[in-house]
């Protein structure tokens, strides 16, 4: 296990270093969105009975910040010692796959983890929670925040140069977060859409979280249970696929 300790810890130091880019500036989003669409909408929509518009939305917030972070940590990690040729450091070490999926994925969910708490603990004050349920809000944010850094590390080996990876992020990671009920229940939309957005993981993981505030969700927090493990196997088998044959990696 000293390799996995060693990989892990390194992928910890490297974004706690530059911890103002890297989990300041996240939080400092978040409560932007909050301010501005909370002032907005906050005695306009009731989304819950009982559930004011900016309580609904600040556990949309938290797990946005969550998601988006636990991607950013593994992804940028990647594409940066892929560039950089400091990749062979960790190629030339006797690290199995399991170990570099491990280090990578789970700082991912720790820097996923300690923004998503961030934000939560600045905007708490501004709308009443509840918690009602806080074993599915720990649950949904740990599998969320381990998809997301899975699929961090998927794109980090997919993409050749920075330009890729960020169209991988701007026109997939954020349409699919913005898109997964973060600003609204998707009971507000058309039936269209409705049926498009049951398509969308992030829902399921954003709408379960949800469902550990108030009790109320737009979906069984069960089935939105089974459908993000199996999408976490899935994500992992490719990935651990992709770190065995060293896919643009060893070549």
């Amino acid at each position: 296990m000293t390799g996995f300790q060693t990989l892990f810890y390194k992928e910890l130091l490297r974004f706690w270093k530059v911890a103002t880019q890297t989990v300041t500036a996240p939080i400092m989003t978040a409560i932007l969105y909050l301010l501005i669409f909370g002032h907005v909408l906050q005695n306009r929509l009731e989304v819950y009975p009982g559930v004011s518009y900016t309580g609904f939305l600040i556990p949309g917030l938290v797990m946005m910040s969550v998601l988006q972070n636990a991607f950013a940590n593994s992804s940028s990690s990647l594409i940066q010692s892929k560039i950089t040729g400091n990749l062979v450091f960790v190629l030339l070490t006797p690290l199995t796959h399991w170990e570099m999926f491990g280090g990578y994925v789970l700082a991912s969910v720790v820097r996923g983890l300690m923004v998503g708490s961030g934000v939560l603990f600045v905007t708490v004050w501004f709308g009443g929670l509840h918690f009602v349920a806080p074993w599915w809000i720990v649950i949904f944010a740990l599998l969320g925040a381990a998809i997301l850094g899975t699929l961090g590390l998927v794109a980090g080996i997919w993409a050749e140069k920075f330009d890729q990876l960020a169209a991988f992020q701007n026109f997939l990671i954020v349409p699919l977060t913005f898109l997964a009920g973060v600003f609204y229940s998707i009971h507000s939309l058309p039936p269209a859409w409705q049926a498009i957005s049951h398509f969308n993981p992030f829902f399921y993981m954003i709408d379960g979280f949800r469902y550990g505030f108030f009790g109320q969700s737009d979906i069984n927090p069960f089935y939105s249970l089974i459908i993000v493990v199996v999408f976490l196997l899935c994500l992992s088998t490719l990935a651990v696929r992709m770190l065995k044959r060293g896919y643009k990696l060893r070549s």
